[in-house]
């Protein structure tokens, strides 16, 4: 395979230790609304859009008496936890390494604009990163592979440009598949190494970090 020249990094599990809280914030809002899953349930499914988790926990009855009210409590609940998040090892120093070999690395998230501006702030990537997204940028989030189609256009890119995804989640792996680009994955979303490779995730790391000292062993070198 030739090199890849794009890295399309996934932002929350991924380079930012928020999984957790969105399970958590998720459980909050549901059961606010009279629905109770058990957070182990909400948590398999952190890494999918909001668009889809709730009918993807609850069925198409639940999302269509209280998805969208849902998602807007899921955001408040979100919001209030955001101050106890924070990088993942070697976060920064991922996309560091992949600019000094060369690459352009574009932040994929479909997160809300200001989680993402935070996470940016985080990172302190604005002036390092070539470009990012946000749930502002598509309709249908992962496993769909809108959002990385997205990030691709947003550096100018055409769609069969050489690039790698790196995410935290079999979702991230099947958006990457569905896009037709490979994927690395880092352990940091709580997924079994069977079920990433199952997936179709070439590869699996502990962090951003572990991942940064292997580049030379990746098409990512």
């Amino acid at each position: 395979m030739t090199a890849a020249r794009i890295a399309v990094l996934d932002v929350d599990g991924t380079l930012v230790d928020t999984n957790y809280q969105h399970a958590l914030a998720w459980y909050r809002s549901f059961r606010s609304l009279g629905e109770t899953y058990p957070i182990w349930r909400i948590h398999r499914l952190i890494g999918m859009g909001g668009d889809q988790l709730v009918a993807a926990l609850g069925g198409d009855e639940v999302e269509e008496r209280i998805g969208d009210e849902a998602r807007e409590r899921w955001v408040k609940e979100a919001d209030l936890m955001m101050g106890e998040t924070a990088l993942l090892p070697g976060a920064r120093t991922l996309i560091e390494a992949l600019k000094d070999r060369g690459h352009r690395v574009v932040l994929a998230s479909s997160g809300k604009p200001h989680h993402v501006e935070r996470a940016l702030d985080l990172l302190d990537a604005r002036e390092i990163a070539d470009g990012w997204t946000t749930s502002d940028d598509v309709e249908s989030t992962k496993p769909a592979p809108d959002l990385l189609q997205v990030a691709l256009e947003k550096i100018g890119a055409p769609a069969d440009a050489p690039s790698m995804v790196v995410g935290d989640s079999v979702f991230d792996v099947e958006a990457a598949k569905n896009a037709g680009m490979p994927a690395l994955v880092v352990r940091s979303g709580g997924f079994g190494d069977d079920e990433l490779r199952d997936a179709g995730a070439l590869a699996i790391y502990d962090t951003p970090g572990d991942l940064a000292a292997a580049l030379d062993e990746t098409d990512l070198s």
